[in-house]
């Protein structure tokens, strides 16, 4: 299975990183390609984009870090996108993002969200910028 994984290391600690990232009301904040509107619908979470909506939730576990995301065209098909925030010391984290290729999606639009992804890495970079 093809798959593609970003990393960034941060000059915030772990807490202030996990913290930011596992709320999805902050999504449309950074990740401004794939969320480029939340709205809510019922109660629950949706994403819109060039591509449509997407219901979008949040699992967290703040100990270990992990950050699992989901997103689908209904809430009976929502694809694991898993992230997690790794402390590096006092004031330095690592966050990664992993995305998977689904077998019925194009070769061209995996390439194409993943590139995204690494553009939308840069506004978590910004937030969490030295002195930012």
């Amino acid at each position: 299975m093809i798959n593609r994984t970003v990393t960034a290391v941060l000059d915030a600690p772990k807490e202030v990183v996990f913290d930011y990232l596992s709320k999805v009301e902050n999504l449309p904040e950074w990740a401004t390609e794939f969320a480029r509107e939340l709205k809510y619908e019922n109660g629950k979470a949706k994403v819109v984009n060039g591509l449509g909506e997407f219901y979008f939730s949040i699992a967290a576990d703040e100990a270990s870090g992990v950050i699992d995301m989901y997103a689908g065209p209904s809430e009976d098909e929502l694809a694991l996108f898993p992230t997690r925030v790794i402390g590096l010391g006092a004031n330095r984290s690592a966050y990664s993002f992993t995305m998977f290729k689904g077998p019925e999606m194009p070769d061209g639009l995996f390439e194409s969200q993943y590139e995204s992804l690494r553009r939308e890495f840069d506004n978590i970079r910004a937030r969490f910028a030295a002195g930012a």
